[in-house]
């Protein structure tokens, strides 16, 4: 038997049916026995809808006002009805079993599945398989219009019925011509059999997907706009009444790590893309999402993964993923099964956990743990923020595709690097901090941490012209970030007192900047570590006076990159032999580099100066024209390494290791006399080549 089923909503009529997320307002139905060509009663109820303002397109059509919807009974008890009704109808034609058979796909994937979903209340079996009339009829008669093309109207001037909409009521005439259509497709000269239904997933199944499949493009759509707790759940509930593929919703994540907002969703179709397509700006909680078309190969790059031990870990099907993220990193499995507790057992226990690490093995602070069941999951969110060792840790729903490219963008980044391209000199002479008691200096306190070269130079306005050549030194703090303070080194003092003066308290992106003038001795002490307030001068940690030089021009070379040549090009030369005087003078030269785009305007003020125990290693690359390279090796310099001494290599370091407590730990020993030069922090793809994870290098 086949219920001959038909609606309309509060909004959009015909092929857009349930774009506008109006509510359903009716229902017409009636049972066919497709055996005895009976029929049961014919049935139409109508709909109450939270919103009873009817576009003007339905006024028109269906004829119902807003007067009459607001005596009907709600959804939920309309479908209870009609249950009941089409269960009784059976009995009467000596039926038991049936399924639905609509004009299309809209009213049930469009409008009946994400009402429901929204309004939380479950439909019954009989609403997940159904006839698609549009696509029987096409079956049935191959020379008919196009399926997307077909209307009940076409349906029945093709086949010679009657037509006139005018003498039945809005939905009654429909369902009529919709059981007559089916009668002709029965008749002796078509003998059409209703065999293969469409189907609605009952839930979205996760799983992973791999790199080497082939997605096609057409079968995948862009959501963004979604709240950033969002689960592939939620975004399958979203999408619900649409069939996506398995393991087919990708969260994306922004180059911390964290949600975007956006999620690639893959459908089993392009039917089913189009339908998704359908629902741009539809609501997801108060915030409404929009939906792209997109690509296989965007889908491939966020939810694709190589890595066995993943594809393993994702081997449990229709299982619940949670995200942990802050994990100490020294946390083991047990500390993690401990932290969970007995009342949100792991699936497999140890096996159900996944770490993140980095290639080198080191811990991420990232896990992504299993449960069975959704119960489970939802008492180990709430251990959301709850301290594990000494941190605390977070907790968020997560899925396949999250696994995978979570560990993707970690595990990315090889640990020996490819040589970049050959780079260009900028400036190629070297330049010194200036030093002494002339208050030639200023310096800015209090600047946006956001701020950078540019924005500095557009503050002093025009007095940028007469800052000294690499005159701009930016202070980091500890772990490398912006500090808030810079110094500026003026051509004189005077200069220095006119911009202190035409500055101070002036605005920076919405902060006030305090100016004051100072002298280089005061700015050296500062750009070593220590400190410069009302009371005076505190000397860096490590200015003790064994190790006092004259000056400290520490940051001579700051700039510069150390020994590229001899890092990159021939790591041999870092190893810990004996330097003579002859060696020494062949050594590389000394050439600094810029980044490309500041050497375009601001050339002379892209040095960056961190204060110790950070390195002063932010450099900058221009890929070089073949016919630069030579040039460039042709060009004398100072060399950067002194003549005398030898090397030594340091390795085992502690990560947050800076410039004084090595000088620390060789306190008592001669190293490069008068000068700190000879400690070099190698850089990254210098220590790439070693594979060392830090290390310095001392004269």
């Amino acid at each position: 038997s086949l219920v001959v089923l038909f609606g309309a909503t509060a909004g959009a009529y015909g092929a857009k049916l349930g774009s506008d997320e109006r509510e359903l307002i009716l229902l017409v139905w009636q049972v066919v026995d497709l055996h005895s060509k009976k029929v049961g009663t014919l049935h139409k109820s109508l709909v109450k809808a939270d919103n009873l303002d009817l576009s003007d397109q339905c006024r028109e059509v269906s004829g119902l006002t807003p007067e009459g919807l607001g005596k009907a009974e709600p959804l939920d008890r309309v479908l209870q009805q009609f249950s009941q009704l089409v269960s009784s109808d059976l009995k009467v034609l000596g039926r038991s079993s049936y399924t639905l058979c609509s004009d299309g796909q809209l009213l049930i994937r469009q409008v009946l599945h994400p009402e429901t979903s929204k309004k939380n209340f479950l439909l019954s079996d009989c609403f997940y398989s159904f006839y698609d009339l549009r696509k029987e009829f096409h079956t049935c008669y191959p020379s008919s219009a196009a399926v997307k093309d077909q209307t009940i109207k076409t349906m029945a001037e093709y086949l010679g019925l009657g037509t006139d909409e005018a003498e039945e009521d809005f939905g009654v005439w429909q369902v009529k011509t919709m059981v007559a259509i089916i009668f002709s497709m029965l008749s002796e000269g078509c003998n059409h059999v209703f065999t293969e239904p469409e189907t609605v997933k009952y839930k979205y199944e996760t799983g992973p997907c791999s790199k080497s499949e082939t997605v096609d493009s057409e079968t995948v759509i862009r959501a963004r706009g979604l709240p950033w707790q969002s689960s592939d759940q939620d975004i399958a509930r979203f999408f619900k009444g649409l069939n996506i593929a398995k393991g087919g919703v990708a969260l994306c994540l922004n180059s911390q790590g964290r949600r975007n907002g956006e999620a690639l969703v893959r459908f089993v179709n392009s039917e089913q893309r189009d339908l998704a397509l359908e629902r741009h700006k539809h609501h997801m909680g108060s915030r409404y999402i929009e939906v792209y078309k997109a690509t296989g190969e965007e889908f491939l790059k966020i939810a694709g993964g190589t890595s066995n031990e993943v594809a393993q870990f994702l081997s449990k099907e229709n299982q619940v993923i949670i995200r942990m993220r802050g994990l100490p990193f020294t946390a083991t499995q047990e500390d993690v099964l401990g932290f969970l507790g007995p009342e949100c057992p792991v699936t497999g226990g140890k096996e159900g956990l996944l770490f993140v690490k980095y290639p080198d093995g080191r811990p991420t602070g990232d896990a992504f743990v299993l449960f069975s069941c959704e119960e489970y999951a939802q008492n180990a969110l709430k251990k959301h923020k709850e301290i594990l060792g000494k941190r605390y840790i977070e907790l968020f729903r997560s899925t396949a595709a999250e696994v995978q490219q979570v560990l993707n963008r970690y595990m990315s980044t090889p640990l020996i690097p490819t040589l970049p391209t050959p780079i260009i000199p900028v400036i190629p002479p070297p330049y010194t901090i200036a030093t002494g008691s002339i208050r030639d200096c200023v310096r800015l306190r209090g600047l946006p941490y956001t701020a950078g070269i540019d924005d500095i130079l557009e503050f002093m306005g025009d007095a940028t012209g007469d800052i000294k050549p690499h005159g701009v030194h930016m202070v980091l703090n500890q772990q490398g970030r912006p500090s808030g303070d810079a110094f500026i080194q003026m051509k004189s003092a005077d200069k220095a007192f006119m911009v202190a003066q035409k500055c101070h308290k002036k605005t920076m992106k919405d902060r006030y900047v305090e100016v004051f003038q100072c002298s280089g001795e005061e700015m050296n002490f500062v750009l070593m570590g220590g400190t410069l307030n009302r009371s005076g001068l505190s000397p860096p940690p490590c200015k003790l006076p064994c190790l006092s030089p004259p000056a400290y021009a520490a940051f001579q070379t700051a700039a510069v990159i150390p020994a590229e040549a001899a890092a990159l090009y021939q790591p041999q030369a870092l190893l810990p032999t004996t330097r003579t005087p002859q060696a020494s003078a062949a050594a590389p030269p000394a050439v600094t580099y810029y980044p490309a785009q500041a050497a375009q305007l601001y050339m002379n003020y892209t040095a960056y100066y961190p204060s110790p125990p950070v390195s002063p290693t932010t450099v900058g690359y221009i890929a070089a024209p073949p016919g630069a390279v030579a040039a460039a090796a042709t060009a004398t310099h100072t060399p950067i390494l002194p003549q005398p001494g030898a090397l030594v290599r340091m390795q085992g370091l502690p990560y947050n290791t800076g410039m004084k407590e090595i000088l620390s730990f060789f306190q008592g020993y001669q190293y490069a006399p008068d000068d700190y030069n000879g400690l070099i922090q190698l850089s990254d793809q210098a220590r790439s080549v070693l594979q060392a994870p830090k290390e310095w290098v001392c004269l």
